[in-house]
């Protein structure tokens, strides 16, 4: 089977050769490659878990330099000016590098330590911490400017190239999708999660407004899209979950969020995309039920830390809710017996189908390469690769 193949079949729990191997959830942040370089791992290396198949004798995934997807951005444009607006220097004496007073490309007004620059709240280079001064959108006026700023066949949103690459994905032999944000992620980045979650209480017609916007602006711009290529997924980025309960319950979630999932989830099937996936962190038990009313069949990354029991929830759901994620990265960190324990945990949920087990979040520094080789090896056993 081919990496697409072998994807597609898993998470429609169908008949793979074997599950995808897939240590990471997502790339490796700078702190964690930075780690792993220091303990052996070659400058020229860029693709971190192709590395370690190579070093455990599995054959490489086709590593992410040599799989294209269709570049089209769901982002704001243009984008804020990201810059620096106060550097605060520390007033301590271990040399700590003191705060920075930020504009980040979405318009936040945040601190961040010294240490890190704008750039690092565009993309995930590294777990970095802020606090928000200001949001975005704070006024009926704010968000009526920034609506011009999600204009459908504005110069940018297609990227140049965009039906070269639509013509060789027709023939790729790797799984590629869409991602975007969900009603309640990008709401969140335009209010601040404070003011939003105010917001639903004290104005909910301002909240329904914007999320009938996002809705329609993202309707139309998978129509498009879904002429040219169908993706193999799409992940709805949500994160709207604590250790142990929703940011909003499910009450809410149906009345606010779930016309927006249900419509992106039929036009999705109506294309034949596969897989529909919704990505959270934190513990998700309560929303899974309206997840599949909403015709969601996916869902990641699985936080252990927050409670989530994934061989609990695969059998509860059995084949109407598929999975990725769900290693515990603390018992990666761990290593040894206790990882062993870890993925014995999954294996029955790994032998059941419709799961790709990996970390559950990005791989964080204090993972040690030794470490990652050992955790690659036990998933590469399970999962039918060694």
């Amino acid at each position: 089977m081919t990496d697409r193949e072998r994807f597609i079949e898993t998470l429609t729990f169908g008949n793979p050769d074997r599950i995808p191997f897939m240590p990471g959830h997502d790339a490796p942040r700078e702190s964690t490659r930075k780690r792993w370089r220091n303990e052996g791992v070659p400058e020229d290396v860029t693709d971190f878990y192709g590395y370690a198949a190579q070093c455990i004798g599995v054959e490489s995934p086709i590593p992410p330099h040599k799989r294209i997807d269709a570049g089209v951005d769901f982002r704001m444009i243009p984008q804020f000016e990201e810059k620096v607006l106060e550097e605060i220097p520390s007033d301590s004496q271990d040399g700590s590098p003191g705060m920075k007073i930020v504009q980040d490309w979405k318009g936040n007004i945040c601190k961040i330590s010294g240490a890190y620059d704008p750039r690092y709240l565009r993309e995930p280079i590294d777990f970095v911490t802020r606090s928000w001064i200001r949001c975005p959108v704070e006024t009926r006026e704010d968000w009526e400017s920034m609506k011009t700023r999600y204009v459908l066949d504005t110069p940018g949103r297609f990227p140049a190239d965009y039906r070269e690459r639509t013509q060789i994905l027709k023939n790729r032999d790797y799984p590629s999708g869409l991602t975007f944000p969900g009603p309640f992620w990008q709401l969140r980045e335009w209010l601040g999660f404070e003011n939003l979650c105010m917001l639903f209480l004290d104005d909910p017609a301002f909240v329904k407004d914007m999320i009938n916007f996002w809705d329609r602006f993202v309707l139309e711009l998978m129509s498009e899209i879904f002429k040219d290529f169908v993706p193999d997924f799409i992940t709805i980025n949500e994160d709207m979950a604590y250790k142990e309960k929703p940011m909003i319950g499910p009450l809410m979630c149906r009345e606010f969020l779930l016309p927006s999932w249900r419509g992106w989830a039929e036009l999705c099937r109506e294309a034949g995309v596969p897989v529909i996936e919704v990505d959270s962190d934190g513990y998700v038990g309560d929303l899974i039920p309206v997840w599949l009313e909403a015709g969601l069949n996916c869902n990641c990354p699985q936080e252990v830390a927050a409670g989530n029991d994934l061989p609990a929830y695969n059998r509860t759901y059995r084949n109407r809710m598929a999975f990725r994620g769900g290693v515990d990265k603390r018992k990666i960190a761990e290593g040894g017996q206790a990882l062993r324990d870890e993925i014995d945990r999954l294996r029955p949920a790994i032998d059941a189908g419709g799961y790709i087990p990996t970390c559950d979040h990005a791989i964080p520094p204090d993972v040690s390469w030794k470490n990652l080789l050992e955790y690659s090896r036990f998933l590469a056993q399970a999962t039918g690769w060694l």
